[in-house]
């Protein structure tokens, strides 16, 4: 089959097109992994006897019951116990009726021995952004330790760093490899988007609302009757 010489030069703009997108996708991936890694450099703790007492443990959301929640469940629930934290904020999606992380977290905290009133919820953590944001925004923490896998808490401190917050990061276990495959492969395209919504778009969070204070003057009843989604 031959082609015509406008066919081959379309054939060959189109190559172009390709391996320049392919090239520019893994550069900003090496890219958004460096600055990451930077962003956290020194700021990530694996035991609970080294890391740092702070008033407010930030833990991220993940699907209730997958093995990334049990995790950080655990983490948080051992860093409360050790008192390096004397709260504990959890942020995950409640975009549904049919799905709520945060009392889904709240309640397997409980389960470990957190009181109710040591936890607070936050309901429209929709993304990482969404959650370390929300922290200062609504919840008024610039000072804070976020409790989940070590790759993600290296996102979560740069977006911290992004909005003015001094965050450590507290690395929950992870899952066994066979189980994270796809999601460290996921993550690098979240890096990648984390630092587009942060540097170029300045994507803010998608709802902010009143202002709550974390401490025993505002402490819940129960999480799912406070800072519920707007």
């Amino acid at each position: 089959m031959k082609f015509s010489s406008r066919s081959k030069r379309g054939l060959t703009l189109a190559a172009v097109i390709i391996l320049t997108g392919a090239l520019v996708s893994v550069m900003a991936i090496i890219g958004a992994d460096r600055a990451f890694t930077h962003a956290a450099a020194g700021r990530l703790y694996d035991t609970v006897e080294n890391i740092p007492a702070r008033k407010v443990g930030l833990v991220l959301g993940a699907r209730p019951d997958n093995r990334f929640f049990n995790r950080r469940i655990e983490a948080a629930a051992g860093l409360y116990h050790a008192g390096k934290v004397s709260w504990l904020l959890v942020s995950g999606d409640n975009s549904r009726a049919d799905y709520d992380e945060p009392t889904a977290m709240a309640e397997a905290l409980n389960r470990h021995g957190v009181p109710a009133a040591a936890i607070f919820c936050d309901y429209a953590g929709f993304s990482t952004l969404d959650s370390v944001a929300r922290a200062r925004e609504v919840f008024q923490e610039n000072r804070i330790t976020i409790i989940s896998q070590a790759f993600h808490n290296q996102r979560a401190i740069y977006l911290a760093q992004h909005y003015g917050i001094d965050a450590i990061g507290f690395n929950a276990e992870d899952p066994a490899l066979r189980h994270t495959q796809y999601t460290l492969l996921r993550e690098r395209f979240a890096r990648v988007r984390a630092m587009l919504d942060a540097r170029l778009l300045r994507r803010e969070p998608h709802f902010l609302g009143p202002q709550v204070k974390i401490g025993p003057k505002d402490a819940p009843r129960g999480c799912n009757i406070y800072a519920p989604t707007p």
